[in-house]
């Protein structure tokens, strides 16, 4: 039986460091005062979280704001809150505090339960005595002030805790050093016995029927003659375990008594013709109930529920593969996935506040961009279970990094007795806390964990060999990999042979450099890279005064440089576009070049499959609002440019073009090779793929069509080849089209120039008018495919037209009221003169948390009206007569 406290009356209040211990002075004997007064907190949640919502901090994502923030780190918080005894208390009553950041001291009724330290294992105490002498019990958590640890510029080799790294300081964020509790507190109420740990493994055996395991502990080993934990046994008490098929019919049941030789319970079921679990673009996600029940005789103990997917996971060398690397494809039901991967951040600085909305809907971007797996980073968190249950429920395979990364001064993971006892204990409870949901893939000791300058660790690491042991030991089904890039160098270069799995680069390499260097890459996995892009001038005005939402850099700007130091494009963008007319048109210049730059790395390692393993880009979001930064979304869950376009390289079907550079001046020959994949359901006479060359008004100056032969895998299906003539206008397109009998399956479009100089220049002075867009019918809710939970999903059909008399570029929709997160089916399309096209928009009502803004600080109160929608284009000059508004 479980109480939860996050919802109770929670107070917090600041110290100086020990002065809680002490209490009164010494000098004077009189009650030593703290430096706040006590202030409502909300649990899970954060300090700074509180301090700002009461009034002494200004909002730290302001301008320079939270560098006066910083004070906070070194103080010492207490929380406190008060409830009645729970009605029945059972044999044992246990506090769980699952997420204490970072060193706490416990008191209830203040009486000291004991001291704990480390943010990923769980603080549990016994107050059975406490709770039976008291019918109120005040709790009361002190955390000292947060530990000094290492940055991103520091020394791995130093690192000394088990607390997230990032919020020291990293490239997509500034120091706010999160403190407090970040995630459950409640008290659990044991019977006579009690379910402990779990472990449920799942398989496809060789005749196809699925096998469905299960481990559980009954609490207690300790066992005597005819006892359990000193409670006499007899075959009354029993654990029964009942499965269910994905629609709730029962399967099966399984009863074990529970005697004095067993303090486990372990089940085995088998599912004939069972519904198998596949990663999203591969097959459906059904879940099956399973449902374990401690009895004795007819009375409940305890009860457990998980949801179980069944499927056959596996790993093998890539194709061409050399022998010594190690598997980086990915197996799942027989069929071999291509890993279109993202990188996760944090969601926020202040990690307990993230909502379960806000992790809905970055699960739900995923989806929508065809992720089929997420790197959970390590210099981050071990996010909270909830995300887990979302990717299991969504088709998100999950590549779990320990809490462990590299730093800009030494890279070698710490093998210090003390922290890797600290290690060993959160990397167990994440172990067995998270083996149990489908989509968890593989294990990873950390992030660019070196033990010389590109040279990645092994697993003869001690420190890794350790971690390597606990995942053999917890959970053995699964691949563990020494750290990410796992080498045998870190860093993707053109020496042949040597690129198994590698990162980088994060920057767009310039012009033609960047298409040279990627589309040479013999790297067998890509497990870590970006390009960077601002954000939009929406979400700017949210962070930063009107004063700094302008045309700026890194260099001209401390404010900028606070929100994005790395992740300035201006110089870049220029070479493009020419100095920006103003900070719209910077924007959308920089979203431009990121997207195209990421599409080429995408598309590059794709038509490599199954040589190359997959891509996993650098990064799908950030937990602080960066003026740019190399996410796809950024901190309020607005899509980039890059997320569509990046959705666009992910696409189950899809067709690319294989190019070396964005030039080609008149009197040249442009020239590409074509590559398409038909996906699981290709013609038996295989697709057609149709290239044309077209001017901005439209205008076809090169067509040509190329028969893709039978079958699913990626394959080249033809080169191009014709002259740049006088008829070509200074910026040209090439559209590719993959049809089956007429049907357009997947459509691409690429953008080149005939002048050397400013080559995209061209497209600041198309026309803008001609663009209109209608709604088509009203909101209604989304439908079941998008199995969401704590989100209201509404969608939405638009009719864009292109009216005009040349194209318009880069077409998306934008929602106006602040109160809704959008996605779009397509965003960011090109319409040429006379063209139309019909795109749907999902909305959810915004629950962001945290230090959102203020429209998100509405404590779960319904936000009154609908979304309004307009569409968005390149070339629109921000007049407000060429905006058609849908309400």
């Amino acid at each position: 039986m479980k109480y939860d406290l996050k919802d109770l009356k929670w107070e917090l209040k600041g110290f100086y460091p020990y002065v809680p211990l002490l209490a009164n002075s010494v000098e004077t004997g009189e009650a030593m005062k703290g430096v706040t007064a006590w202030m409502p907190a909300v649990v899970p949640g954060g300090v700074q979280h509180d301090l700002y919502r009461a009034g002494y901090i200004q909002h730290p994502h302001r301008d320079l704001n939270s560098l006066s923030c910083e004070w906070v780190e070194h103080r010492w918080w207490m929380y406190r809150t008060s409830f009645p005894r729970p009605a029945y208390l059972g044999r044992k009553v246990e506090l769980v505090c699952k997420g204490l950041d970072y060193k706490a001291h416990v008191y209830l009724n203040n009486v000291p339960l004991g001291e704990h330290e480390g943010m990923f294992v769980p603080a549990v105490f016994d107050i059975t005595d406490i709770a039976l002498a008291h019918e109120t019990l005040e709790l009361r958590i002190l955390f000292e002030h947060a530990p000094l640890e290492q940055s991103q510029i520091g020394r791995t080799s130093l690192t000394h805790t088990q607390k997230s790294r990032f919020g020291y300081k990293w490239d997509f964020s500034a120091r706010l050093v999160s403190l407090g509790i970040w995630d459950d507190v409640y008290l659990r109420v044991h019977e006579e016995l009690s379910l402990g740990e779990a472990h449920i493994r799942t398989d496809v055996s060789e005749d196809g029927t699925g096998v469905v395991g299960l481990k559980m502990r009954v609490e207690g080993a300790v066992q005597e003659a005819d006892t359990l934990m000193g409670v006499a046994l007899s075959e009354d008490y029993a654990a029964e375990a009942v499965l269910t098929d994905p629609d709730g019919r029962e399967i099966g049941t399984q009863r074990i008594v529970i005697g004095p030789d067993r303090a486990e319970a372990d089940f085995s079921f088998r599912v004939e013709r069972p519904r198998l679990w596949y990663p999203n673009g591969h097959g459906a996600q059904p879940l099956y109930g399973l449902e374990v029940r401690l009895l004795n005789g007819d009375a409940l103990l305890d009860a457990r529920a998980f949801k179980p997917g069944i499927r056959k996971l596996g790993y093998m060398l890539n194709e061409e593969s050399p022998a010594s690397a190690l598997p980086y494809t990915f197996v799942m039901n027989g069929e071999k996935v291509y890993v279109k991967g993202v990188n996760l951040t944090p969601l926020d600085m202040l990690y307990g506040t993230v909502t379960p909305e806000r992790y809905e809907w970055t699960v739900l971007l995923m989806k929508r961009a065809g992720v089929n797996m997420v790197r959970v980073w390590g210099g981050g968190v071990i996010e909270k279970n909830v995300f887990y249950e979302l990717c299991d429920r969504h088709g998100i395979l999950v590549w779990q990094e320990f809490v462990q990364s590299g730093s800009g001064m030494d890279s070698v993971p710490p093998e210090d007795p003390k922290y890797l006892a600290l290690l060993a204990d959160a990397a167990e409870a994440a172990i067995k806390d998270r083996r149990n949901y489908v989509s968890l893939t593989v294990w990873s000791g950390g992030n660019e964990l070196k033990e010389a300058p590109n040279r990645p660790c092994g697993y003869d690491n001690g420190n890794l060999a350790q971690l390597q042991a606990l995942v053999r030991a917890h959970d053995p089904d699964r691949m563990f990999l020494p750290t990410s890039a796992s080498g045998p160098q870190e860093m993707l270069s053109l020496d042949e042979g040597q690129n198994h799995d590698v990162h980088g680069g994060w920057k767009y390499r310039g012009h033609p450099e960047h298409y040279e260097f990627y589309g040479q890459s013999d790297s067998l996995f890509h497990s870590e890279f970006g390009v960077d892009g601002l954000c939009a001038v929406k979400s700017m005005r949210k962070f930063l005064s009107p004063a700094h939402v302008r045309v700026s850099d890194m260099d001209e700007s401390l404010v900028w440089r606070h929100h994005g130091d790395w992740w300035d494009t201006r110089e870049r963008d220029a070479w493009f576009f020419g100095e920006p007319a103003g900070i719209d048109a910077f924007i959308r210049g920089s979203q431009w070049i990121q997207a195209e730059g990421l599409r080429f790395i995408v598309e590059a390692n794709r038509r490599r499959q199954f040589r190359n393993s997959g891509s996993i880009v650098w990064q799908f979001n950030e937990p602080w609002p960066n003026v740019g930064c190399t996410s796809l979304t950024d901190y309020y869950g607005e899509s980039k440019m890059a997320y569509y376009w990046i959705g666009q390289a992910f696409a189950r079907v899809h067709v690319s073009l294989d190019y070396r550079r964005l030039i080609y001046p008149v009197g040249d020959t442009f020239q590409a090779e074509l590559f398409a994949e038909s996906g699981k359901s290709g013609s038996r006479d295989g697709d057609e793929a149709e290239v044309e060359a077209l001017t901005t008004a439209g205008r076809r100056l090169w067509h040509g069509r190329f028969r893709a032969e039978p079958g699913a895998a990626m394959q080249k299906v033809g080169a191009l080849a014709f002259e740049i003539t006088s008829d070509f206008t200074a910026l040209f397109v090439v559209r590719l089209r993959l049809l089956r009998e007429g049907r357009t399956l997947h459509e691409n479009v690429y953008y080149f120039s005939t002048q050397a100089e400013t080559c995209y220049r061209p497209a600041l002075g198309l026309g803008a008018h001609g663009f209109r867009f209608e709604a088509e019918g009203e909101w209604e809710e989304a439908g079941e495919e998008w199995k969401t939970e704590s989100l209201e999903l509404f969608k939405r059909t638009y009719l864009l037209a292109n009216e005009g008399d040349e194209a318009i570029l880069h077409a998306h929709a934008e929602e106006l009221t602040d109160r809704y997160w959008t996605m779009a089916d397509e965003g960011f399309v090109t319409l040429f003169p006379g063209e139309r096209k019909r795109v749907t928009v999902y909305c959810a009502n915004r629950r962001l948390g945290g230090l959102g803004t203020e429209a998100d600080e509405s404590d779960g109160e319904e936000r009154a009206g609908l979304p309004e929608i307009r569409f968005t284009h390149f070339n629109e000059q921000d007049s407000q007569e060429e905006r058609k508004i849908s309400k």
